[in-house]
């Protein structure tokens, strides 16, 4: 492994990629420790469950009220709005989905349209939602024009961001989006493992300190299964062999070519949509109820008791709406029909099956029965943080223990590595006159 990272760096393209990299990351970290103007940053508020979202998306920025307090996520947010768009429910959006090179240039072009327009409405709820959480106001300024001029602050860092990915997708390595995510997280990372260990051995001595130790370890013995966990649901694949017609020899063992599916092909994409789901009313009544729109009353106690995450019932409703995210989303990332389509003309077909129909239903069935565990797997890591405590008491409810960011985090530095890996062979591949390519 050592080798592997110390070749990155002898290389002189990848090394400069690489430390173009970090000079944008830096960036980014500098602008996520400086505040938005006309913003009290010593006013303490009761981040709910949306603003633990934006921050976590934001890695750390929304505790702090900096100009990237928002992250990529309204960006993340009009990319998923877009591409369920383009199946078959605008037509013009269809078309360009279809459309090559070229289509893709004009969604993404509305896609940073629709990210500055949710970008700005969520800068907006939020400050009211941060601003009356408490009924003490965030804004030295709490007028409309102070709203107004705080949204647009938090609209001009999320858009600084995704030119900050630009930059990185073009000339650095990996996806710019998925790395501004992971250097966010990662970066918040070091004071959850110090305020773990400060909040269970604060004040101890003897036996209890060593108890607060023992489960110290216990916390970072979860992590670790929960990254385990989620390589082995990055890396399992349902491998389905595939053989060539215009073959005359039948190939057999490691020779055979397989067709890959990933048992979790939706990703972190499901815990995303289902918190949304689960958030958005309850923001949005505590809104309401906040700025006296509507009264609170039964009605919005029993809204917050099924939708809160803090109950039993919502955590079921909770899993039930990650599972059918799951089998969802994974239909639109893997569709059969497709696949069978790309099959048949490129003269292959799975041994035993008849191409065309079968093919289709066959590969659908597998894909549905190992969406099954994906599903199981996503669910148990994006319930972590509320089993926790029953599994770890005296672990103080401070302590975020996030399976969705380790989701995140892993399959982004394992994305990561593999591309750099690529690259490694292909400027080390030589041809057969002996000349590095």
């Amino acid at each position: 492994m050592f080798s592997t990272f110390a070749g990155f760096f002898k290389n002189k393209e990848i090394r400069k990629k690489i430390l173009f990299t970090i000079a944008m990351l830096f960036v980014y970290r500098l602008g996520a420790q400086i505040p938005v103007p006309n913003v009290d940053t010593t006013q303490v508020f009761e981040a709910n469950s949306m603003v633990q979202m934006m921050n976590l998306l934001g890695g750390g920025a929304m505790d702090k009220l900096s100009i990237f307090a928002l992250g990529v996520g309204p960006y993340i947010t009009a990319s998923i709005i877009i591409q369920l768009l383009s199946m078959d429910v605008i037509p013009h959006l269809t078309e360009l989905s279809k459309s090559g090179q070229t289509g893709k240039k004009k969604l993404d072009k509305y896609t940073r349209y629709l990210s500055v327009v949710l970008c700005f409405v969520q800068a907006y709820t939020t400050t009211l939602v941060l601003t009356t959480s408490d009924g003490t106001s965030i804004l030295e300024n709490s007028s409309t024009a102070g709203f107004l001029y705080v949204a647009i602050v938090f609209t001009a860092g999320t858009m600084f961001l995704l030119w900050l990915a630009d930059r990185i997708s073009m000339h650095g390595i990996g996806n710019g989006v998925s790395i501004i995510i992971f250097a966010g997280i990662v970066s918040d990372m070091p004071f959850q493992f110090s305020n773990a260990f400060r909040s269970l051995t604060a004040g101890a001595n003897g036996s209890s300190f060593f108890s607060g130790v023992l489960t110290f370890a216990g916390f970072i013995l979860v992590y670790l299964l929960i990254i385990v966990l989620v390589v082995f649901m990055q890396t399992a694949v349902r491998k389905i062999p595939i053989q060539y017609t215009s073959s005359t020899v039948q190939k057999s063992g490691k020779d055979m070519t397989y067709l890959p599916l990933k048992i979790n092909s939706a990703s972190v994409i499901p815990v995303i949509f289902a918190s949304s789901i689960m958030i958005a009313p309850v923001t949005i009544v505590q809104l309401l109820v906040n700025n006296n729109i509507i009264k609170a009353s039964s009605w919005t106690e029993t809204m917050a008791d099924l939708l809160g995450m803090q109950s039993t019932t919502s955590l079921v409703i909770y899993g039930v709406l990650i599972v059918l995210f799951t089998f969802f989303y994974t239909k639109l990332q893997v569709d059969p029909e497709k696949i069978s389509d790309n099959l048949s003309k490129s003269g292959t077909y799975i041994p035993g099956i008849r191409p065309g129909k079968e093919t289709k239903n066959y590969i659908n069935t597998v894909l549905s029965r190992i969406t099954v565990l994906g599903a199981i797997g996503l669910l148990c890591i994006a319930l972590l943080p509320n089993v926790a405590p029953l599994i770890m008491p005296s672990l103080p409810s401070s302590i975020r223990m996030g399976g969705t960011g380790l989701i995140i985090v892993v399959g982004v530095a394992m994305e990561t590595v593999a591309q750099l890996k690529g690259q490694m062979t292909a400027k080390s591949y030589r041809g057969f006159m002996g000349v590095k390519r």
